[in-house]
């Protein structure tokens, strides 16, 4: 269905811990729909990263936050208030002219190195950069490539302080890492829908999801410990261990249900059973 300039959607926004990579809080915001929706998702970062940072600091005063995102969040405005507000950063950097032009002697090299050995070459360097909406210079993380589909720039800004390529490999890569468990609440247990038009709909059923994946967290981490499934994801433990068929027997006083003695990952589920006994 399209969508006009007066046209309404609900935007959901998963919040997770790493330490127990269980969801403190989802909700719905809603927002208009217009030509360029991805600016209004974008343009209320600050704005809740301002929300959370007042949150968690209320309760560590002197945790250190750091702000990792990809290039389509790297704002002036979102740069200059986390400066303001002392909350570090390391955000992807759209290319354009004057970025490739600072590495353009590099990635010459590379294409020579990669030319004269057939295998794909690879460096990461850093240099200061300031934009022409910047106030001023900051520091840029630069990864080249040169493969077989040519030259594969990729720039970073960072408020970060340490060598460039751990920075680059060990902090900003890492965020598909978060991205994945976002993607087992959206699309592994149905968390994905806020297609409600009441903003308690879509609000409940992200609850829902959310609530399911913290069980499935929980029973990985508490019951399938030392079995095959110890680090399988969301939808392979709802799959394999909790999808299976069984049969139900009824009678006056109680309701049996018989699962099927020939299921494959019996042992598991078992092994489950007796460790999520009380």
């Amino acid at each position: 269905m399209g969508s006009n300039a007066w046209t309404r959607k609900f935007i959901s926004f998963h919040i997770k811990t790493a330490m127990t990579v269980k969801p403190p809080g989802v909700s719905t915001s809603p927002w208009r729909i217009a030509s360029r929706v991805d600016c209004r998702a974008r343009s209320v970062l600050s704005a809740l990263i301002k929300l959370l940072a007042r949150r968690l600091r209320q309760q560590w005063p002197h945790v250190r936050l750091i702000v990792r995102a990809d290039s389509g969040f790297c704002r002036p405005r979102a740069l200059r208030r986390f400066e303001a507000w002392g909350i570090d950063y390391i955000l992807g950097l759209p290319k354009n002219p004057t970025l490739q032009w600072n590495v353009a002697m590099a990635e010459l090299a590379l294409a020579e190195q990669y030319q004269a050995c057939g295998t794909k070459q690879r460096l990461i360097g850093e240099f200061a950069y300031a934009a022409r909406s910047w106030e001023r210079e900051r520091r840029v993380i630069a990864r080249l490539e040169h493969g077989p589909q040519g030259p594969n720039p990729r720039f970073v800004v960072t408020s970060l302080h340490g060598d460039c390529a751990e920075l680059y490999e060990r902090l900003y890569c890492a965020r598909g890492e978060a991205e994945n468990r976002i993607k087992e609440a959206q699309l592994d247990l149905f968390g994905r829908r806020a297609s409600a038009r009441r903003f308690a709909a879509n609000q409940l059923r992200l609850l829902l999801a959310a609530l399911a994946y913290t069980l499935i967290i929980q029973l990985r981490r508490l019951a399938l410990k030392g079995t095959e499934l110890a680090r399988a994801c969301a939808a392979t433990i709802r799959i394999k261990l909790l999808k299976i068929g069984a049969a139900v027997v009824r009678n006056t006083r109680r309701v049996r249900p018989l699962l099927a003695s020939s299921h494959p990952l019996k042992h598991v589920f078992l092994h489950a059973a007796h460790a999520m006994a009380p």
